[in-house]
């Protein structure tokens, strides 16, 4: 039988992933964001009107006062919230792995290795192609995908194709 070791990894010294330069999405992503945002609240108002138009125990001065006031409160808070967001994604592509970093009150860093990269593909949505934007889905081969959106469409399809020969060269 061989010698098996176990030796105590000195933390301290691994790599740090917080200090990788992480690249931001596209400024034009927060426009794509914003209309999203605007067409969903338009339809939420639009459901909110049609109910107290119909309601007739709403239809009083009080609560068209109570549902505006608090609807335009939350449309404000939702915009705010996500454009914020927003600004605060980023990744990066390094010599083994991907980085996808994402959150406002709590900060996750998805770090995928290329070895674990099973398929990628590339998305863009309606108002992304009026920008000129695409959407990388990377698949796992541990259900663990994740979608970085926001990026400029040539620079998503080099990206695809990098991660596309790296995985090739993995097999």
């Amino acid at each position: 039988m061989e010698n098996f070791t176990n030796d105590t990894l000195n933390i301290n010294s691994l790599p740090k992933f917080e200090e990788v330069n992480f690249s931001s999405l596209h400024k034009n992503y927060i426009k794509v964001v914003s209309i999203n945002i605007a067409i969903t609240l338009l339809i939420v108002a639009i459901g909110i009107g049609v109910l107290l138009y119909f309601d007739e125990e709403l239809q009083s001065t009080t609560s068209y006062l109570i549902f505006g006031i608090s609807y335009s409160v939350f449309a404000l808070l939702v915009l705010f919230l996500s454009l914020a967001g927003v600004k605060r994604r980023g990744f990066a592509v390094r010599e083994k792995d991907i980085l996808y970093k994402r959150g406002l009150l709590s900060s996750t860093t998805t770090i995928i290795p290329f070895n674990r990269i099973q398929h990628v593909a590339m998305h863009e949505g309606f108002f992304s192609r009026m920008f000129d934007l695409a959407q990388i889905q990377i698949f796992t081969a541990g259900g663990g995908d994740v979608k970085i959106s926001g990026i400029e469409k040539e620079k998503a399809e080099n990206i695809k194709g990098l991660l596309m020969q790296k995985i090739q060269n993995e097999l």
